[in-house]
């Protein structure tokens, strides 16, 4: 990535209010015409401007202004940059290596079963192939339909985890999330009409099936004296 000046007319007015650098030489470092620079100079131009110190940027020595000045040939040169920027990756559709290119359907098959809402343009970007390759996998219509596997893409190497996560949160925004699904919901009119809570039911009603309730648990618990006895007996035999 080439390196360029950080705000050309602004510099340009530094240096010509700050230099004896002629127009020729401040157009060029600039990037601008000739004529601009006069303009600048006449104050006809770029008024307003508060002029940019090439030197306390950085971008510009103090020596490569004073060999200038005394030699009307030289070009200025941008001072090399103390922190190397990385340069921004091109978007473009991403390059598969010759050895896994046989992998994609694969992928494009289990990203089609476990993710149905990334979108075609995702599993492009992801796996590097053709929406028409991604419809024809969808539809069964693939020339190798019958041999496809499932196959996650991160453990073929076709993308890294946080790639596909970063798909995979941005196809799922706006779509409802599980557990909106299974919020509660209201009784039936059925189940609800003859409740009453225990503060509202009459002390006979409470009284009635407590009592039927702790008979019944005696009734089964209690047995008859001539009816142990009969299978004691038997036992015996």
């Amino acid at each position: 990535m080439a390196q360029q000046l950080l705000m050309p007319k602004a510099t340009a007015v530094w240096l010509v209010d700050n230099t004896s650098l002629s127009f020729e030489q401040i157009a060029e470092f600039c990037t601008l015409h000739p004529l601009e620079v006069k303009a600048i100079a006449d104050g006809e131009a770029a008024q307003g401007i508060k002029g940019l110190d090439p030197i306390m940027t950085g971008q510009l020595s103090r020596e490569e202004i004073l060999r200038a000045e005394g030699d009307e040939k030289h070009r200025l040169r941008l001072a090399p940059p103390k922190v190397r920027v990385p340069e921004a990756k091109r978007k473009g559709p991403r390059y598969t290596p010759v050895s896994k290119r046989q992998d994609r359907p694969n992928a494009i098959l289990w990203l089609v079963r476990n993710h149905p809402e990334l979108p075609d343009a995702a599993i492009s970007r992801l796996v590097g192939t053709t929406k028409n390759t991604i419809e024809q996998i969808r539809e069964r219509t693939h020339w190798n339909a019958a041999n496809l596997q499932p196959m996650d893409p991160v453990t073929l190497g076709l993308c890294s985890q946080i790639d596909l996560d970063l798909e995979v949160e941005k196809a799922s925004r706006g779509l409802p999330r599980p557990e909106a699904a299974e919020e509660e919901r209201l009784l039936a009119a059925s189940q609800t009409q003859d409740w009453r809570s225990p503060s509202q039911r009459t002390p006979g009603e409470s009284e009635e099936l407590d009592a039927a309730a702790v008979f019944a648990k005696l009734s089964s618990m209690r047995r008859d004296p001539a009816e142990a006895a009969d299978e004691d007996e038997d036992d015996l035999r």
